[in-house]
């Protein structure tokens, strides 16, 4: 299928870009405030600078923002379009960037960390529905997959900026939020250039006019509970959300299990983590070539094995600097196949246009929302016990693969396909593989 609108748009692997930046920052913020965190961090008892409990308050509150900006922001996305959506928030995000060079204690932090933890989550649902309704099937997968590549180099800015800048303590976490502000304020004027969804405007006007397509009828949240829209998203919740809580610790908490569990300094960790990288840029683009094909379930399962498997390797060998470094670069490359973008596609297909900006946003609100309660608790738990943290992580991750392995296997729908057929004639289509093979 390919998507015609009357209105001009922007090449897709354009708009790819430029709202696939959303997971540029979303990445950039996510590790470099992880990063900035345990630069701001008291090194002595009784020292200027944030507690242990304060690191992992703060971590839950940005995630806790990403989970409430994704609910309401994918749901404003639906209701009324997503160019507006998306500017509003790229704009929080600038502004809570500036809040470190104010002061860096809890205090003058909690506000900041907020305004990007919602700007991040209201800009991701829209971004993503932006970008798949403005691809057709034979490139969406392949876009959607180069966007979350983009994620890559937002972990890559953040692990640079920690190993040149790690040594200087709280000026180093400064200089990683001004970092990724500077690249929102750049990104802001980017979007300028992306018109509204041509598929969200054709929604919108068959609404209007009572046309009883898919896309104009299924539009209210309660449809979620109805066939066929039941299995992915229940699928989807309870996948990504156990996944999510297994791939938080290693991604938001890596420096702090390298800094006080393994007595190893930022600067040095920060160093050789920038090997996940071109394990990340060759897992990307391994998967973009069958991401649009009957083999991507295939990779899922492979890299769903090896992201558990990946977990264990610092509980067997010890919590040593090779053990860490094995760990983190195993689960970029396999997580490539399993984790987010993969997630990514099957929510795009799995809903129409009315619903798709919100069931993305509802996704992540349940996931990154269970995942700020653990990041509360997370640097007092590995403490205590990390191996005991690091195996329960492995077994939340193999879970949440089964899920999604479970939901996804069978008959799926791709919505692009049959959101403009009447509501009662859309059948199913292949099983398991997009709509299109190649």
């Amino acid at each position: 299928m390919t998507n015609t609108t009357t209105s001009r748009t922007p090449h897709a692997w354009w708009v790819g870009f430029v709202c696939g930046m959303a997971t540029f920052v979303d990445a950039a913020a996510t590790t470099g405030v992880g990063i900035a965190l345990v630069l701001f961090q008291s090194m002595a008892p009784g020292a200027p600078g944030l507690t242990i409990d304060q690191v992992g308050l703060l971590t839950g509150i940005l995630t806790a923002g990403v989970a409430i900006g994704s609910l309401v922001g994918g749901r404003l996305g639906d209701r009324f379009g997503r160019r507006s959506v998306f500017l509003v928030t790229m704009t929080l995000i600038v502004i809570g960037s500036l809040t470190p060079f104010l002061g860096v204690s809890f205090a003058a932090l909690l506000p900041g960390i907020a305004l990007i933890g919602l700007g991040v989550g209201a800009d991701l649902p829209v971004a993503l529905a932006t970008i798949s309704e403005a691809a057709t099937d034979r490139n969406r997968g392949k876009i959607l997959v180069f966007s979350n590549l983009l994620g890559g180099f937002g972990i890559l800015l953040s692990v640079l900026i920690g190993i040149n800048f790690g040594a200087l303590g709280p000026v180093g976490g400064q200089i990683m939020f001004g970092a990724f502000g500077a690249v929102g304020l750049v990104v802001l004027l980017l979007r300028l250039t992306i018109p509204e969804s041509a598929l969200w405007r054709l929604a919108r006007a068959e609404r209007r006019e009572g046309a009883q397509t898919v896309r104009a009828q299924r539009t209210r949240i309660r449809d979620f509970g109805r066939a066929p829209f039941r299995r992915p998203f229940v699928t989807l919740l309870v996948y990504y959300t156990l996944a999510s809580l297994a791939i938080s610790v290693a991604g938001s908490f890596g420096t702090f299990v390298a800094v006080n569990v393994a007595g190893i300094p930022v600067n040095e960790y920060q160093g050789w983590t920038i090997l996940a990288m071109p394990a990340a840029i060759f897992g990307a683009i391994w998967f973009m070539s069958v991401a649009d094909t009957r083999f991507r379930m295939s990779y899922f399962i492979a890299g769903a094995i090896a992201v558990a498997l990946a977990n264990l390797i610092p509980v067997v060998f010890g919590f040593t600097l090779p053990a860490l470094i094995a760990s983190v670069v195993i689960t970029t490359f396999a997580g490539a196949f399993c984790f987010e973008t993969i997630m990514k596609v099957w929510t795009q297909e799995s809903f129409p246009t009315m619903l798709r900006s919100t069931a993305q946003g509802t996704i992540y609100f349940v996931a990154r929302l269970a995942t700020a309660g653990l990041n509360i608790v997370t640097p007092a738990l590995l403490v205590l016990n990390p191996s005991a943290v690091y195996v329960g992580v492995s077994v939340l991750a193999a879970a949440g693969f089964l899920v999604g392995w479970i939901g996804f296997r069978r008959n799926v729908r791709n919505q692009f396909d049959v959101e403009s057929q009447p509501a009662t004639e859309a059948t199913p289509i292949a099983a398991g593989a997009p709509a299109t093979a190649h």
